[in-house]
């Protein structure tokens, strides 16, 4: 009796987990799938208010306000962006109010790209709380990259602080 017991228990948490993160992947590719259909209210309903974008170029850190004044003008030409996730990882915290997560996108216009980010439960809905884009660089290609940016990096550095 007590090793069927045990059993349920350990089938309803591998059950509940295995839902909670079928959950969070859905909240993800809705928020991807809204960029991609210019859906702007959606897109950012599916974020928190205090939200950080932080975007592939060194410049590109911006709160929520300031995502939303930038990407308006993609959303209102029906042209944002289309991400579709190729493979994700999906880690919860154990009160079940914060997951993080990391994934590589593939895009027409970016190629493959690294998407990472934190969700946070909000009022029952898990939304974006931070989202890093990221450019995936073959190893074989880095010393040339580097090379290529290098005067770009130099005028970054110098314009900081």
């Amino acid at each position: 009796m007590k090793t069927t017991t045990i059993l349920i228990f350990s089938m309803l948490f591998i059950t509940s987990a295995y839902a909670q993160k079928r959950e969070l992947g859905m909240a993800i590719d809705k928020w991807h799938t809204a960029a991609a259909e210019a859906d702007f209210d959606t897109y950012f309903n599916l974020m928190t208010s205090n939200a950080v974008f932080v975007g592939s170029d060194a410049s590109e850190v911006w709160n929520y306000e300031e995502f939303k004044s930038f990407s308006k003008p993609y959303f209102d030409a029906g042209k944002a962006w289309t991400f579709e996730s190729v493979n994700r990882n999906i880690y919860q915290d154990k009160a079940g109010n914060t997951a993080w997560f990391d994934e590589v996108l593939k895009s027409d216009h970016m190629g493959l790209c690294r998407g990472s980010g934190v969700l946070q439960k909000t009022n029952g809905e898990w939304k974006i709380r931070h989202y890093v884009l990221s450019l995936t660089v073959p190893n074989a290609l880095v010393d040339e990259l580097v090379q290529q940016k290098s005067e770009l990096d130099r005028v970054y550095l110098e314009s900081q602080p």
